[in-house]
């Protein structure tokens, strides 16, 4: 797949990190090396709506914790043009904007009465997912389910699924390891 090699060659990193869960580790994915990068975003977004077709989640909306989603959301909402429900995006902020109407999610007027994906770049415990269906739900959202561009699998689906949201991943850590050498 095209997709999985665009990540293997630019987003994985080796070296000393500390990820975004707080965990120690020798792989780093900077998803964004590759959700950024223009031949990757129609990839992304087709890889996204058909984890959506094979679930059968039908979103009005798909969003995001910023800034890991934003890429995503956009590249997802894009692609939705071609097919039967175009649906919109919307970013959902860390931290209420600290001005103007001071709102967690941006992009749509409510999300009262709509349906929505969350979408993240990489997964490891879950935390920034959680924070975003819990952010989308306080929206108003009917949050139908989570999906992940890369599953580290270290616990991220079991909180997910445990806060009472569906979870999915297109591509997992050891699948963007295969082959690395």
């Amino acid at each position: 797949m095209r997709l999985l090699e665009i990540l293997r060659r630019k987003s994985v990193l080796r070296g000393d990190f500390t990820l975004a869960s707080g965990k120690k580790s020798n792989v780093y994915v900077d998803a964004r090396l590759t959700t950024l990068h223009a031949a990757a975003m129609p990839l992304i977004g087709e890889a996204f709506l058909q984890k959506m077709r094979e679930r059968g989640w039908a979103p009005d909306a798909v969003g995001g914790l910023t800034m890991g989603a934003d890429p995503i959301v956009v590249a997802v909402a894009r692609e939705s043009l071609g097919g039967d429900k175009p649906m919109d995006g919307f970013l959902i902020r860390k931290e209420a904007k600290g001005h103007g109407r001071g709102r967690y999610v941006e992009g749509l007027p409510t999300g009262e009465g709509l349906s929505a994906v969350i979408v993240e770049d990489t997964s490891t415990t879950g935390g920034s997912t959680i924070k975003a269906i819990e952010r989308a739900r306080e929206f108003g959202f009917d949050v139908l389910g989570a999906i992940a561009l890369v599953d580290r699998e270290e616990g991220g689906r079991e909180a997910i699924e445990a806060s009472g949201c569906g979870f999915d991943r297109i591509f997992t850590l050891k699948q963007l390891l295969e082959q690395d050498g």
